[in-house]
Formats: C-alpha cells, sequence, structure tokens
C-alpha cells in the first residue's frame, strides 16, 4: 500500500471547478438542463460533478 501526503498529491482535471453557465454552453446543453444543473449544484462546481450529472438526449434521433 502506497501513501500520499496531502501537499504532494497533484490535482487533475477533475477537480476543476467550472462555471455552470459556461459548462452548459460549451457543452450545448438546452436551458431546461441548465436550470436543473444551477439548481443541484449552484453557479459553480467541479467538472466531475458536471459530467456525472448531465443528461443529454441521444444524437442519432
Amino acid at each position: 500500500m502506497q501513501r500520499v501526503e496531502p501537499n504532494c498529491a497533484g490535482t487533475g482535471s477533475t477537480t476543476r471547478v467550472w462555471s455552470v453557465k459556461d459548462f452548459s454552453k460549451r457543452h450545448r446543453l438546452d436551458e431546461g438542463e441548465e436550470a436543473r444543473l444551477l439548481q443541484l449544484f449552484g453557479a459553480f462546481a467541479s467538472a466531475s460533478e458536471l459530467l456525472h450529472n448531465v443528461t443529454r438526449e441521444p444524437r442519432w434521433r
């Protein structure tokens, strides 16, 4: 087992904090989905939280 000190651990791209409005614009989400994410997280959330909680329609239909 390996022990990692907290100050030596690097932060990856999943811990980056996004504006929910910018994330919605970048991923082409509709207003309803953006409102749901804003209600769920507020104005800001981490990238992993947003990616795991977004629901999108399939593009092939």
